[in-house]
């Protein structure tokens, strides 16, 4: 079997590139059985690899919502508080306006309505004192 036989078994058994499939045939000492399982053991181990990277993200995500939980959004008109919400559950709708333009346009469109009726945004720390109070700013159209 000349070399690019070879090449071609390798490349149609794991779908690989012709480079990537050379290299391991090379590495084998031209033994495709070999080349095959260096190349399988090697998406192997990727896989673990990004199966672990996706636990760390997954942790780093849950821990965010866990920190976000001792905050609270506030929208306010004037003094009066018209609805309380939890930070977490505000990132949430960030992340659903990202998802989807419709989710989004809803988005623009409530935060036109919220200025136009002079509407704030405060986001509180938990049972903080008022010194924790994070305004979006001084001026009335806030939102």
């Amino acid at each position: 079997m000349s070399e690019l036989e070879k090449i071609d078994v390798i490349r149609t058994r794991l779908g690989v590139s012709y480079k990537e499939a050379k290299a391991a045939l090379d590495a084998a000492g031209g033994d495709v059985v070999q080349a095959l399982i260096d190349l399988e053991e090697k998406k192997r181990d990727t896989g673990e690899s990004f199966h672990v990277k996706g636990n760390d993200i997954l942790g780093q995500i849950k821990g965010l919502f866990n920190k976000g939980q001792g905050y609270r959004i506030k929208i306010k008109q004037g003094e009066r508080t018209v609805t309380e919400i939890p930070a977490s559950l505000g990132a949430l709708g960030l992340l659903g306006a990202l998802a989807s333009s419709e989710i989004a346009v809803l988005g623009v469109l409530a935060s036109v309505a919220g200025m136009a009726n002079k509407y704030s945004l405060e986001i509180e720390r938990a049972g903080g004192s008022d010194g924790d109070n994070v305004k979006s700013g001084a001026g009335e159209n806030d939102i």
